[in-house]
């Protein structure tokens, strides 16, 4: 069969021109409901006892083939099914107890385990816990009648059997049969004492029976340290042995009852784990109780798993690891894992694997065989089904047991960042071996925190980001403390403390078991690095290929009609050259854009897309956290290899022969350089091309070409493949067509990874269909370790030629540049680009992200998901090979008729005629102000002559015609496809609740005041406040003007308070009803915190998910930046969600921090659709969440690159559906309300969303056409045409809508869900909620995708929980009388402290009062949580912001839980003698927060961390001093408080925008990163700071004004009388010389302050503290000194 141009345009076009009527019900027939349960709900089923079986059952909503089985949850078990969180750390003392050690280090361990318990949660039943666990030496003295003298250290299992005993000793049997087979002499088995009675209800059902089993080492291993060595590599290979025997046998079942699972097998260690609370562990397992139980050292691990379903295996430690954290590159790492394993076999030829006992054959197995795909005689290394820490442990466990040394096998799995690191310049060593390990190894990247041990030493280890919290202290005996939290420890005496100090990003500290020395992360790195000479071989053998200029390439491939005709058939649009290369090649940058993505999903587009289109980026959100490419740069890197790895477990010097990269972006220059080594490093190219006249089948046998001839490539010795699909010419361009790069990299990678060569040779793809980020993102991330995009860069030259470009350079509208550079600006957007895409994933290498296929395919089916994308998630099904191939034959020129000139495809801005078509148009916008009664030329300028202040009457005929123009329209969205199938006859509408009551479900959008103009805010809030919906603040605060009812309000419909507002009434409200927090922080006060009846937590948004918000400069007007507290007419970029919400606990604890300064406030957190967001949201629910708000990723937004508007995140039916049926399945759907946007235009739309589970429905673009918008898409410009989205006056005073617009256009909404229910026979819309069972697949629908007959959604859908019976999930868990909405979940004993403030008589007369004192004293332990919130709410409620005129004195002592101080205002005066976590002051508003250490602390206070990470995170007031060091972030997004601290870590004054900072000792680098106000005074004896600053934006200078030395020196004095500072009285002391030490650090916007620049006749105080206790400024005359009174006025 041939390709027919005709045939293949009737086919797209068909639909097109014939639409369908389609009536609002869709034909509804008796519903079908499948009793098939899929496998993970028999699953679940058997974890239940008998009488919970019946409420939770759940059946198939959709009906499936025979054969079939749903899909919602497939995918890789991390993504889908479990994600965990944790607290974490070690003890360990050598020098108590002699060779056993001591039941001291247990006893506290086990304290500190219990101190986590925050940091974990529980299950279903509210007792059973998430997985608690302790690893330690084996106790010997315990164990004693199972050791004997010639046998004194023998090999100790601890196995989990099957509850059945006929089973268990099945099982037992056969493992004892495999270790005597292998020679292990089998000394017996010992029953663990267990007390069952202590576990929750659902960890009892299915608790394993505990056993531990005692093996003598082999006779032929010596007694010898080496030979030890080899008995634990005979043991680990054995325990790996036991489950292939156990398959063998037979004795393998499937529920969780029978589970088999060995928690340990060694000589040395021995892990005890369950899934019980952290206090339950010694209760459970009575050896735990038992003062015979001794060892040196101790891990203890909590877990926060984001499942339900009690697992007992997945409890930690590990076997060497524990592990708090997440790894976002598994299944690149998986894969790579398999490829070098599957390398070692191929290289070493037979491997001698069966005898498991001979030391150097053991040692051998592990070095040179593949011990992945031995199915018959070991178990897979590592698996996708199993957990991300249960994988890393897995693969460390056999390095370390490869005779790498423990620390050196963490160094490489999760390296530093080394990369102009400054701590690391006197250590070339490290950084060689950091760089040598790089070409070897992808990093398993993501936030972690990892302790670790292998029996010969303990340690632990930070990521390169430092986004977990590690602390630790040394005492005067020797103990190691390390936490997660400091304070854990129960009678640790301060005065034993020689030693106090924190782990940084990406450090180590280790400590020697046998020696008992403790290692710094210096000391124990250079060791590891100095074993080999790695930076002599990387010089002897490593090739660099840096950037090229393309100086040498100014001339054409082809000329411009070849060009052109070549960009037709690779797809490319006239918009990705006036938009896309315009903005790269122009500027440097990605092109930005607004207003979301409202086309088609690529599959249901009636236009041809590139295959890149298909896939949708993944992000992190609440498990793990996406990471700053803006501000931490620091730690990224866009670095490649090409050429043959060597294997990771035997270094040798071959292993730094490698082409090293320093882009993945290569220009012709670079590939010459590269093609320039082919003496050294043999290299093929293969052609992509086949002939067209092969037809569209030919693409299967073109792939199969491409991929044999690799493999044959590789197997003659190939290490550098180019995949091309270049064309020499015009004749190959017509005679031929291509297989996408993406198809022919990604089946080229897996089979080359089946093949076992893939880590032989690097793939370089050199291709024309690549373009955009998102394109080379597909390509790096599917297998290429390079990319030439030869035919974006002859673009680019193009464009750069046109006589169009070369006239808007001479305009000044664009940049006058060469085509070099114009080149060179392009990569710099891809690779800006890239780093954006690694970011939002949390990763940050580019080598880790190669192959991790961190993506979801929506659209495409099996057989192309199993050639190219294995491993890949895709379900909806969709495009086969052949339609892929018609597909890009589709965007031929001469089959679009456009030979001579590229279409105008219209993805982005609407087109007519030849346009994609989009949902939001200014078509759209016509109809709904038809029917709404809106005349966009009535506005501020002409209303008053206007009757009724121009609102016409609402017109419902003019709504049917609105509605009617989308139900006819294209098929764009999954929605569309569904139909109703109800279950009972049609009722009246009459008999159907009120539209009055409906609406109170609709919510507004969380659009920012900012990105709208007042106007537009402010409308919507006081529509959505009348009709009884929820109102949303968005990102930015809100004037609190707006907390009172408006009563001022004339015949007109006009308020002084609101003067720019029409169509008021009395009553009205305009205070949002949602408040929301988000990661920039904005205009977060506590007043902004009380006012609100309920708090949003913005962890993503759908248009820019894993990214901070966005405000254009010209937008932030005064007003704006009034809100904001930061200054007018400067961008504002928020960071990625990651300073407090970086893991599951942390995100649980904004939630109790809001939950404790806002009782009565439910706490929602947003989230966007994606593949696992139901694991997701099973662990928001369990963090005490009250709302979970599921976004689409088709949301609209003010401004975001272009790139993140159209691939990223997910349609919102997948995302909520998933939801769902993940918080039903895991029991939790009482404690959360569900609430839907992105996207929702119609009364079907809700409908739709109800039955998929939610209960409250968000209008965003839609609600804004409502009061006026056209569509114009100029958000981000500033210049909407009616004022909508604009800042400037001239066009805010076209603003056109009314509130009652807004209310015609929801009772339009709600009288067709009433109309819907009538027709389905429903007269309360709750009972719909949850009811997929009426849906269904709606066959005409699905009958007008044009290019693909294979999308399905009955395998997915299939997967929501029948709920037809089961409706008490709509009530509150906490009251079943009451609905969700009525109940808020409050904090438990952990704000018992905070209660006990706030209830203090003393300090209640004081604010009611509101003058006088109060003095109250309390000791704090750090389950104390969020500690002063309460209070300062308190006072906030009563008082507003700045408002209170008394004085409460509040005075602590202990180790403070974290969020300490959060949210303090003036007037509060809080002191805490000992020491703190994180969170320290954050959103601290005013009043004072002083830390000071211990009297007793026997430790240099300036070198010991006092307080943790991201403190003063989003202050906006108040004073700070901390006698001692602070950890990383220290004062992110600081907009007002004056700070001082005695030294911080990495990321000092991050988007600080206003306050002051001193430091008085060393900070980390990237200081003052995206910092646009404030000031920072450092203290800088040794002239480290220049190179630990980012210079993007700030400067430095020595203190050069007397103002700026007068302010900086009383802060000091300040700082000494508060806190008695050592280090500040020095500085003083010798004033003069110190104050030359000082380097001062200011954003542009300060540059003329007196602080910074001399000025002459300055008659303004200047302030040097934030506030005095009275809550007046505290100011310092200018040129004068301090008298006493005022010295003690700003001390007090």
């Amino acid at each position: 069969m041939k390709f027919s141009s005709i045939a293949v345009v009737a086919a797209i076009a068909a639909p097109a021109l014939a639409f369908m009527n389609v009536d609002v019900s869709r034909r509804t027939n008796k519903a079908m409901v499948s009793q098939q349960l899929d496998q993970q709900q028999l699953s679940m089923l058997a974890q239940l006892d008998a009488e919970n079986k019946k409420s939770l059952m759940t059946l198939n909503a959709f009906p499936l083939k025979e054969g079939q089985v749903s899909n919602m949850f497939e995918g890789p078990t991390p993504l889908v099914k479990e994600r965990d969180a944790c607290g974490v750390g070690f003890i360990a003392n050598t020098s108590t107890g002699g060779e056993f050690g001591s039941n001291k280090v247990l006893t506290e361990a086990l304290h500190a385990l219990d101190c986590m318990e925050h940091r974990g949660a529980c299950g279903g039943d509210d007792v059973s816990g998430d997985g608690a666990g302790i690893m330690t030496q084996i106790p010997w003295k315990l164990f004693e009648e199972y050791t004997s003298d010639s046998c004194s250290k023998p090999g100790v299992g601890f196995m989990f059997l099957p509850q059945e005993e006929e089973k268990r000793e099945a099982v037992k049997k056969v493992i004892q049969q495999v270790c005597e087979a292998n020679e292990l002499g089998f000394i017996g088995w010992r029953e663990v004492p267990v007390d069952e009675s202590t576990l929750g209800p659902m960890a009892r059902d299915v608790v394993p029976s505990m056993w531990q089993f005692f093996v003598k080492a082999p006779e032929r291993l010596e007694d010898t340290d080496d030979a030890r060595d080899g008995f634990e590599r005979t043991l680990y290979l054995v325990r790996r042995r036991f489950d292939v025997a156990l398959k063998e046998a037979g004795l393998v079942w499937g529920d969780d009852q029978s589970e088999t699972y060995v928690a340990s097998f060694s000589s040395r260690t021995i892990v005890y784990k369950g899934m019980v609370q952290g206090c339950v562990l010694p209760q459970f397992y009575k050896d735990l109780q038992n003062p015979d139980y001794t060892t040196k050292f101790a891990i203890y691990h909590r877990r926060f798993s984001t499942n339900t379903n009690p697992r007992w295996p997945l409890a930690q430690p590990m076997r060497v690891v524990g592990h708090n954290g997440e790894i976002n590159t598994l299944v690149g790492n998986v894969n790579w894992v398999k490829a070098r394993e599957a390398a070692k076999s191929i290289e070493v030829g037979d491997c001698e694997i069966d005898d498991l006992v001979d030391a150097e054959n053991t040692d051998n197995i592990l070095q040179k065989c593949n011990t992945q795909d031995n199915p018959t005689i070991l178990d897979p290394l590592i698996d996708l089904g199993r957990s991300d820490s249960a994988n890393l442990d897995a693969v460390f466990e056999l390095m370390t047991k490869s005779r790498h040394r423990a620390p050196c096998a963490l160094m490489a799995l999760v390296p530093t960042a080394y990369e102009n690191e400054p701590s690391l310049a006197n250590n070339p060593e490290i950084v060689d071996f950091y760089k040598f390990h790089g070409g070897l190894l992808e990093a398993w990247d993501g936030p972690a925190l990892l302790v670790f041990s292998d029996g010969k030493s303990i340690g632990a280890s930070l990521d390169r980001n430092g986004l977990r919290p590690a602390r630790y202290s040394i005492t005067k005996d020797g103990t190691v403390y390390m936490m997660s939290e400091t304070g854990v420890v129960p009678n640790l005496q301060e005065a034993d403390i020689v030693e106090k100090g924190r782990l940084g990003p990406g450090q180590m500290i280790n400590v020697d078991l046998e020696s008992g020395e403790f290692k710094d992360n210096i000391k124990i790195k250079s060791e590891i690095a100095s074993r080999h000479p790695y930076g002599e071989w990387m010089e002897k053998h490593r090739k660099d290929v840096n950037k090229l200029d393309n100086k040498a390439d100014g001339e054409r491939l082809y000329d411009d009609a070849t060009a052109t005709f070549a960009q037709g058939t690779f797809g490319w649009s006239l918009e990705d050259i006036g938009m896309q290369i315009q903005d790269m090649a122009g500027s440097g940058k990605e092109t930005t854009y607004s207003m979301g993505d409202d086309a088609p999903q690529a599959v249901f587009s009636e236009r041809p897309h590139v295959l890149y289109n298909y896939f949708k980026q993944r992000f992190a959100q609440v498990t793990n956290p996406p990471i700053d490419p803006l501000r931490e740069g620091v730690v990224m890197s866009l670095a490649m290899t090409l050429g043959k790895k060597e294997s990771i477990y035997k270094v040798s010097e071959k292993g730094a022969r490698l082409i090293h990269l320093e882009s993945p972006v290569l220009n012709k220059a670079e590939m010459e350089e590269i093609k320039s080594y082919s003496d050294e490093f043999e290299q093929a190219t293969i052609s992509t091309r086949y002939n067209i006249s092969d037809g569209p089948e030919g693409i299967r046998s073109a792939v199969q070409e491409i991929c044999d001839a690799a493999v044959e490539q590789v197997k003659n010795g190939a290490e550098v493949l180019i995949l091309s699909d270049l064309a020499t010419d015009q004749s190959v361009l017509d005679s031929t067509t291509y297989v996408s790069p993406l198809l022919a990299v990604g089946a080229v990678h897996h089979r080359l990874i089946e093949e076992g060569l893939r880590m032989d040779v690097g793939l370089v793809v050199e291709t024309g269909s690549a373009w955009s980020t998102h394109h080379f993102a597909c390509l790096v991330g599917y297998g290429a370790n390079a990319v030439h995009p030869y035919l974006a860069y002859e673009t680019v030259k193009q464009w750069h030629g046109q006589d169009r470009t070369q006239k808007m350079m001479k305009a000044g509208k664009l940049a006058d540049i060469t085509v070099q550079e114009a080149q060179a600006n392009y990569r710099k957007a891809v690779e800006g680009g890239l780093l954006k895409i690694l970011s939002k994933m949390g990763i940050s290498l580019l080598t880790s992200y190669a192959g991790a296929q961190i993506f979801e395919a929506v659209g495409l089916g099996e057989d192309v998901i199993g050639t190219a994308f294995k491993g890949t998630t895709s379900r909806i099904g969709g495009m086969t090979m052949e339609d892929i191939a018609s597909e890009t034959v589709m965007m031929r020129p001469e089959v679009a008729d456009a030979k001579l000139k590229l279409i105008n495809y219209g993805y982005y801005k609407p087109v007519p005629k030849m346009g994609e078509y989009h949902a939001n148009s200014s078509d759209l916008a016509k109809l709904l102000h038809n029917a709404i009664g809106l005349d966009k030329s009535v506005n501020q300028n002409n209303r008053d002559d206007v009757e009724n202040d121009g609102v016409n009457p609402a017109n419902a005929a003019n709504y049917e015609i609105f509605k009617k123009s989308l139900e006819e329209a294209p098929v764009a969205n999954i929605r569309d496809l569904l139909d109703f199938e109800s279950d009972r006859p049609s009722i009246p509408v009459t008999d159907v609740e009120p539209a009055s009551e409906i609406m109170k479900r609709f919510c507004t959008g969380a659009m920012s005041l900012g990105a709208l103009s007042r106007e537009a805010h402010e409308t919507l809030a006081i529509a959505v406040n009348r009709v009884g919906g929820k109102s949303n603040s968005g990102e930015g605060g809100e004037d609190t003007i707006r907390g009172k009812d408006l009563s001022d309000v004339d015949e007109k419909g006009r308020s002084q308070t609101f003067p720019h507002l029409a169509g008021l009434k009395n009553g009205d409200s305009a205070n949002s009803y949602i408040h929301q927090v988000a990661s920039g922080r904005f205009g977060v006060t506590p007043e902004f915190l009380v006012t609100a009846k309920q708090l949003e937590i913005k962890i993503a948004q759908g248009a820019k998910p894993g990214e901070g918000g966005q405000l254009p400069g010209p937008k932030v007007s005064d007003y704006i930046a009034g809100l904001r507290a930061s200054k007018p007419c400067v961008t504002l970029i928020s960071p990625p969600p990651h300073h407090d919400i970086y893991s599951i606990e942390d995100l649980a604890q904004l939630i109790h921090d809001l939950h404790a300064v806002n009782e009565k406030a439910g706490v929602s957190v947003k989230l966007v659709s994606s593949i696992g967001i139901g694991t997701v949201a099973c662990g928001v629910a369990k963090a005490n969440a009250d709302v979970i708000q599921i976004s689409g990723g088709d949301g609209g937004t003010g401004a975001s690159p272009l790139s993140s508007i159209k691939h990223a995140g997910l349609p919102w039916e997948l995302g909520l559906a998933e939801a769902h049926s993940a918080l039903m399945n895991n029991g939790l759907r009482d404690r959360v309300l569900i609430r839907v946007d992105g996207g929702i235009r119609t009364g079907r739309d809700i409908a739709i969303a109800a039955m998929m589970g939610a209960e409250e429905f968000g209008f965003g673009t839609i609600a804004m056409i409502a009061e006026g918008c056209v569509m114009a898409r100029v958000c981000h410009l500033n210049t909407c045409p009616v004022g909508v989205t604009s800042q400037k006056e001239e066009l805010r005073k076209k603003f056109p809508g009314t509130p009652e617009h807004v209310v015609n256009f929801f009772q339009f909404v709600a009288e067709e869900i009433r109309n819907i229910m009538a027709h389905l026979g429903y007269s309360k819309f709750e009972d719909l909620i949850g009811r997929a069972d009426l849906l269904k697949e709606n066959d005409s629908q699905m009958a007008r995708i044009a290019k693909t007959k294979s999308v399905e959604l009955n395998p997915f859908f299939s997967g929501v929980p029948e709920a037809k019976n089961t409706r008490e999930f709509l009530m509150s868990n906490e009251d079943p009388t009451k609905t969700k909405d009525e109940v808020v979940h409050r904090n438990g004993f952990s704000s018992d402290l905070d209660r006990a403030l706030s209830g203090d008589e003393s300090i209640k007369k004081v604010i009611e009062a509101n003058e006088g004192s109060a003095t109250v004293n309390f000791d704090i332990k750090n389950t104390d949580r969020s500690t002063c919130a309460m209070l300062a709410g308190d006072i906030a409620r009563v008082h507003g912001n700045n408002g209170f005129q008394g004085s409460i004195n509040v005075n602590f002592s202990g180790s403070a839980g974290q969020s300490f101080g959060a949210f303090v205002v003036p007037g509060m005066n809080v002191r805490l003698e000992g020491e703190a976590n994180d969170y320290v002051g954050k959103g601290l508003h005013g009043g004072e927060i002083v830390v000071v250490p211990d009297k007793d602390a026997g430790f240099v206070a300036a070198d010991s961390s006092i307080v943790g990470n991201a403190c003063l995170y989003g202050a906006t007031g108040g004073d700070f001093h901390a006698n001692g060091r602070a950890g990383e972030r220290f004062a992110v997004r600081n907009s007002g408080a004056y700070a001082v601290a005695e030294g911080t870590g990495d990321h000092c004054c991050e988007y600080m925008t206003g306050g002051v900072v001193v430091s008085l000792g060393s900070v980390g680098r990237n200081v003052g990163a995206g910092m646009t106000g404030g000031l920072g005074y450092f203290y800088d004896p040794d002239n480290q700071l220049d190179e630990r600053l980012n210079k993007e934006i700030v400067k430095t200078q020595q203190i050069s004004s007397k103002e700026g030395e007068a302010q900086l020196k009383h802060i000091i004095e300040r700082h000494f009388e508060k806190t008695g500072s050592e280090k500040a009285e020095s500085i003083l002391n010798n004033w003069d010389e110190e104050v030359k030490n000082f380097v001062q650090v200011y954003p542009p916007s300060e540059a003329n302050s007196p602080f910074v620049k001399s000025v002459d006749n300055v008659v303004s105080d200047l302030r040097v503290s934030a506030s005095s206790p009275n809550g007046d400024m505290c100011f310092l005359p200018v040129g004068g000194q301090m008298s006493p009174e005022q010295t003690q006025r700003c001390a007090d």
